[in-house]
């Protein structure tokens, strides 16, 4: 088929266009920024998407479009409210209007578990109103969807404010993770080639019109994930927490809002979140091996991990 991946130059984005173009499917990216993982099986336009002629006239030539774009972290909604609602929110209405004037097969939206809950401030209410004008478009104008609600993501490619990622270069660059909680959170982190996987996997009929949770196997606690990436790193790291209680992140459950509820996909098999997070150790370090003060952590990198 061809598929076109929005914001599919980032985290996940780029992965699940991987995934779609191993599968065999026809992919193409659109993105504000040109790809620097695109591979010569995919197509590459850059684009914004709140310029609708532009939007419209790339998407006529798909059945199926892919939503990954828009502002992702809280933080950055947080501190820039117009913004999210232009480029998540009316975003998200351009692409659906377009879908519907070219009548695609199915439109696949990159929500959040953060829709069900009163945590995530603007990055959590503009994926409620996606996911509201999603099923307005499906209702009215029978546009078939199906809706991807992603918990905590990790794995190569990562953005800066990725946790994982950005405590990984914290302990690499300064010797020192500082963590805004106590540490007590529960998170079920999934590798991002995993979440690829079931990215793809809901193509299948029978998730059609439907709301899928995209969240990993393995329950750990943050403090945890610290101690184990201190423990790879030879025990130099210090960790400290500030302001618990302060956070924008839930601490046990994102549940309180109560949208449609999700079926989870349950993925055979799986990446082993410590080796996950290994593979992530050295993927930092081989970008800022070079930065002084790193060196004598002396970490020696296998040349068989590969989780491209």
């Amino acid at each position: 088929m061809k598929i076109l991946v929005i914001g599919g130059s980032g985290f996940l984005g780029s992965h699940v266009a991987d995934e779609l173009t191993e599968r065999g499917h026809e992919v193409t990216i659109l993105d504000s920024i040109k790809s620097e993982y695109i591979n010569s099986k995919q197509k590459m336009v850059v684009g914004n998407t709140v310029d609708f002629e532009h939007i419209n006239s790339v998407i006529g030539e798909n059945q199926i479009v892919y939503h990954f774009a828009g502002i992702a972290g809280i933080q950055d909604a947080s501190d820039n409210p117009i913004e999210t609602v232009k480029n998540n929110i009316l975003g998200t209405t351009y692409i659906l209007e377009s879908c519907k004037i070219n009548k695609i097969n199915r439109f696949v939206f990159a929500s959040s578990v953060y829709v069900y809950s009163d945590l995530g401030s603007f990055y959590r209410t503009s994926k409620q109103s996606c996911e509201l004008l999603i099923e307005n478009y499906n209702k009215i104008y029978d546009l078939n969807f199906t809706i991807l609600r992603y918990g905590a993501l990790y794995g190569r490619r990562a953005n800066d404010f990725n946790f994982i990622g950005n405590v990984i270069r914290q302990a690499l660059v300064n010797k020192k993770i500082v963590r805004n909680g106590n540490g007590e959170e529960i998170r079920d982190y999934i590798h991002v080639k995993d979440a690829a996987v079931a990215s793809v996997d809901i193509l299948e009929e029978k998730y059609n019109d439907s709301y899928i949770m995209i969240s990993g196997n393995q329950i750990v606690k943050v403090k945890d994930i610290l101690n184990m990436i201190n423990e790879m790193l030879n025990g130099t790291i210090k960790i400290e927490y500030v302001n618990p209680g302060n956070e924008d992140h839930y601490e046990i459950t994102p549940y309180t809002f109560r949208p449609r509820l999700a079926k989870k996909i349950l993925l055979k098999e799986y990446h082993e979140l410590g080796q996950g997070i290994l593979d992530c150790i050295y993927d930092t370090y081989k970008k800022i091996g070079k930065t002084s003060g790193i060196k004598d952590l002396n970490i020696v990198l296998p040349e068989s991990v590969d989780f491209r």
